[in-house]
């Protein structure tokens, strides 16, 4: 995903120039004049649910209308998606399509795609860490990675599901260093929490959950980061070094949350959408939002966002075909 996310690296200036094209073109004046239905296709608590909530609030304050949010869950993601993706494309029913969407269909959980949605802004980027235990004896990702070389197969590493964006993480990151995507082999977990779990306790040598979730941890000095999967280091963790700074490769990876509503969204309800998300994730309400969660904000409208999404699928397609789990 580097050169996708080599574009990220301008994505404030990307969108408020698409804020200012975007008002320039038309008056993308439409409004909705009942409640909107803010679909998440993933549990309460989590940082889908917290971007979302929060977006769904200062979009209620723009229409003047309330956004409930409705977490569908169930369907490792099929479920929430599939409720976007074929809802009445008339502006009632929008949602956090995230980058499950580009996993799914790949691994024969659904037939849906990106083409199955309408992307309207960027609500969230979640680039993956490689992180260890405090007492382990790496300090760096290439000491990993030729550990793994010397003895394929005798470290592990965990963070999510098999097939999961955390494995995908890492697997992407071994096929893209010209390694068997297997030379660290990787250990199930249902989720980032009892993975770093579990990487405390010695069950695992590396985890590639979001640095964002481990960035606690690390401050803390139970875990060590050795490296952020993306081309700028995180601000909340500067010392870490980026793998696009360490590896040959400059493999990066992310995970990432969308506003989207479903296919075949009239362009004038999606314009006027657009423009409301970008103007609301430009407020200071939004900014000090998203520093809480020590994450940056990023500004980016419909059409980077389309190119964007089409270059993730083709980069985690190769790398779930890398593992052997395309269906």
């Amino acid at each position: 995903m580097t050169k996708a996310l080599n574009r990220l690296l301008g994505a404030s200036a990307i969108g408020l120039t698409a804020l200012v094209a975007t008002q320039a073109a038309a008056e993308c004046d439409w409004k909705p004049e009942r409640a909107v239905t803010y679909v998440v296709p993933w549990g309460a608590g989590g940082g889908t649910d917290a971007n979302s909530r929060m977006l769904a609030s200062l979009l209620s304050q723009e229409f003047g209308q309330p956004f409930n949010v409705v977490n569908r869950t169930g369907g490792n993601g099929v479920t929430g998606h599939s409720a976007i993706a074929r809802a009445k494309p008339d502006g009632y029913t929008v949602g956090a399509v995230t980058v499950e969407i580009n996993t799914m269909h790949w691994v024969g959980l659904t037939d849906l795609t990106y083409e199955n949605v309408t992307p309207i802004a960027l609500v969230d980027i979640v680039p993956a860490g490689f992180t260890v235990g405090k007492d382990s004896p790496f300090n760096s990702v290439q000491e990993v990675l030729d550990a793994a070389k010397a003895e394929p197969g005798k470290l592990t590493g965990s963070g999510t599901s098999q097939g999961g964006i955390w494995h995908l993480a890492l697997a992407g990151l071994l096929n893209a260093e010209g390694m068997d995507p297997e030379a660290i082999r990787w250990i199930p977990s249902k989720g980032a929490a009892p993975a770093m779990k579990e990487l405390m306790a010695g069950g695992v040598d590396v985890v590639t959950v979001a640095q964002s979730e481990a960035k606690t941890l690390i401050e803390q000095g139970e875990l060590k980061g050795l490296g952020y999967m993306h081309t700028e280091r995180m601000a909340a963790l500067p010392d870490i070094p980026t793998t696009a700074e360490q590896l040959a490769s400059g493999f990066t990876l992310a995970a990432f949350i969308t506003v989207s509503g479903p296919e075949g969204l009239d362009k004038e309800i999606a314009c006027s959408y657009e423009k409301a998300a970008l103007k609301v994730m430009a407020t200071p309400e939004w900014a000090d939002f998203k520093a809480s969660r020590g994450a940056d904000v990023v500004l980016m409208g419909t059409d980077d966002l389309n190119e964007f999404v089409k270059a993730s699928d083709a980069s985690l397609g190769e790398t779930i075909k890398a593992i052997g789990l395309a269906k």
